[in-house]
């Protein structure tokens, strides 16, 4: 973790950004927070005006809001478990607007289940929400380092530090993805290329997170505005602030970004290393399938914010 305050010295102006789960939540938000900042941002996801999926929020919606600010936006409809699709995402960005800066690995999804978990829907959460990251940083790195570097921003949960019940598979995929966060920025910081870890560990009312959690009090949450201006302030830092696995409360305290948008904000102190020891099993769950009839082999309609 870093210590200490970083010091925003990069201008996003007239950046290249490409940001995944981009059609609602967390993932649109910070598509729409780096065009204010100055980015034309490669929007992309499966859900489309055409093609829709169950969980509200399109492609072409945060598009238009990019478009309000006077940026350029794009359009790349991706499934993100098909391999092909994802190096086809990098590489429309690179051709549609001539280069790529900034990397956000947004997106993701998860299936309710512990052990019991179907393993075509354990494997199709792997594929997603860590195989198509890995993808995308190795699509990604070529092009930033001819540009004369970048910035990847990978966004995880408190759910990779801590066993919550029914979210086995999700969990494992975000602490593989913060694990992947580390090995990439050793290897990538010569080509001045930074990656980074945004867990977010604040409960966030995305559409995706309220669909899991039926029963949960949601007043409590933050907006996904709240997360994306803190995904925005990481990719303002000097190449040379990298490596990091930052927690969404702690850059909150240290940094002094983030506000609380809430008249009561909540007092939950999140873990910022992984769990160890017998974790209690009386805990609330409020984790729920919300399209329970969804096929296990195919990532469809489910909810896109596990977090």
């Amino acid at each position: 973790m870093c210590e200490g305050r970083a010091v925003p010295v990069d201008d996003l102006e007239g950046k290249v950004a490409l940001v995944t789960g981009a059609s609602r939540g967390v993932g649109a938000a910070t598509a729409y927070a780096l065009a204010e900042a100055g980015c034309d941002v490669a929007c992309a996801a499966r859900a489309t005006e055409t093609s829709p999926q169950r969980t509200e929020g399109t492609l072409d919606q945060t598009v238009r809001r990019i478009a309000s600010t006077g940026r350029r936006g794009l359009s790349i409809p991706t499934d993100l478990s098909v391999d092909d699709d994802v190096i086809a995402m990098v590489r429309t960005t690179k051709e549609h607007f001539g280069r790529l800066d900034i990397l956000v690995n947004n997106a993701a999804i998860t299936f309710i289940g512990d052990l019991d978990i179907p393993l075509k829907r354990y494997d199709l959460v792997m594929q997603v929400n860590l195989r198509a990251p890995l993808i995308a940083i190795r699509e990604a790195a070529p092009l930033m380092a001819a540009g004369g570097g970048g910035t990847i921003i990978n966004v995880s949960s408190e759910a990779a530090l801590y066993p919550h019940p029914s979210l086995l598979a999700y969990g494992i995929s975000k602490i593989g993805l913060e694990r992947l966060t580390i090995d990439a920025a050793r290897q990538l910081a010569s080509s001045h290329i930074s990656v980074n870890c945004f867990r977010i560990d604040i409960a966030i009312a995305s559409e995706g997170f309220v669909a899991n959690t039926p029963s949960a009090d949601h007043s409590g949450w933050e907006p996904s505005e709240v997360a994306a201006e803190g995904i925005v302030w990481m990719a303002r830092q000097p190449v040379t602030y990298s490596g990091r696995r930052e927690s969404m409360l702690a850059l909150r305290h240290r940094e002094g970004i983030m506000a609380s948008r809430l008249a009561n904000p909540t007092n939950h102190v999140p873990r910022t290393e992984l769990f160890d020891g017998l974790a209690p099993t009386d805990g609330p769950d409020y984790f729920e399938e919300p399209y329970p009839d969804h096929p296990a082999d195919g990532a469809g309609d489910v909810a896109g914010q596990g977090r």
